[in-house]
């Protein structure tokens, strides 16, 4: 493998615990995937799936008391899940930028978005304050922000929602970082400035070779954007691979749950399928495949026994049924 084809992320085995009085709960479990350099892994599934946390695990910024327990996240070949906090706090924006979903929260209030991106990009780069300036301004106009020299010196709240989104991906661009991590980043926006936003994001990775981890709970934002999706359900991702792939033919039934829940807008339009059932609480996932009380398809074997990532002709699917189908089939 030449260092072009290996992965800028790689997530292995990764675990999150919650300890609690009673006992100590899995967030995330066994959890791997990669990110090659300038492609877009979408991160899909219902609220309380595990992604936020598997974001959070990855740039160092887990909110105690959870902590990562096992597995290992490795960024250009450098292992960073187990670095000193000031370490992880250097490579947080310098190597790795973070998008969140509420801008507010990114942005300090009192100060001008100038001033806080030149700060960011002083923090991680060799620059002064002038050559900040002007990089914060060309930041400002790349991310689609009109007369960016007029309005880097105006406070976050003289910006529409829309547009402080834009500033926050500016920041994260600050520091040149190879790896993006976008949680939910057009979730309060409204669908054109998400197709906007969405189309930044997908120029970042095209032009600058960035890599993104893309954090949604909406296929469509995914279809939309990503190369490749996994899907995740109580902490366990149950489905991953090409994005066509996933959408055209998924294979696992939460994944399908998931397609039959998005209208449609030509065709035949019948009534709105919906997965039935809630995503269990951490302490309460049931034994065997976690998706089975909720699954149209579920036989003996989901109830008992926990099925991992079996290959399917172009990803992976964590479903018994493969593993029967791939019995017949050997049998026949």
């Amino acid at each position: 493998m030449t260092p072009a084809q290996e992965p800028l992320l790689q997530v292995e085995h990764l675990r999150v615990e919650l300890p609690t009085r009673r006992r100590t709960l899995v967030a995330i479990d066994d959890v791997s995937f990669s990110i090659m350099p300038g492609e877009v892994l979408g991160i899909v599934g219902e609220s309380g799936a595990g992604k936020s946390v598997t974001g959070a695990a990855i740039i160092g910024l887990l909110e105690p008391p959870l902590r990562i327990a096992g597995g290992r996240v490795v960024l250009g070949g450098r292992r960073i899940d187990d670095l000193p906090y000031e370490q992880m706090r250097h490579i947080r924006g310098r190597e790795i930028g973070a998008i969140f979903q509420d801008p507010l929260t990114s942005l300090n209030p009192l100060y001008t978005v100038g001033r806080q991106l030149v700060e960011t990009i002083r923090t991680h780069l060799d620059l002064g304050p002038e050559a900040a300036r002007e990089r914060a301004i060309a930041l400002l106009g790349e991310v689609g922000i009109a007369a960016a020299a007029q309005r880097i010196d105006h406070y976050p709240h003289q910006f529409s929602g829309g547009m402080r989104q834009r500033v926050v991906i500016a920041l994260a661009l600050a520091g040149n970082p190879r790896l993006i991590i976008a949680d939910e980043p057009t979730t309060a926006l409204d669908v054109s400035i998400q197709a906007q936003i969405i189309a930044l994001l997908k120029r970042l990775g095209r032009d600058h070779g960035t890599a993104i981890m893309l954090v949604t709970h909406d296929m469509g934002v995914i279809a939309e954007t990503a190369h490749r999706v996994a899907v995740m359900y109580a902490g366990r991702i149950v489905e991953i691979g090409p994005v066509r792939a996933i959408v055209d033919a998924p294979r696992h039934p939460y994944t399908v749950g998931l397609m039959d829940s998005i209208p449609r807008i030509g065709g035949v339009r019948g009534r709105l399928k919906q997965i039935d059932g809630a995503m269990p609480r951490l302490g309460e996932i049931p034994p065997g495949c976690a998706f089975n009380p909720r699954c149209p398809l579920v036989f003996e074997r989901c109830r008992r026994e926990r099925p991992e990532l079996l290959p399917s002709a172009s990803g992976a699917a964590a479903c018994w049924r493969f593993a029967e189908e791939g019995a017949r089939a050997a049998d026949g």
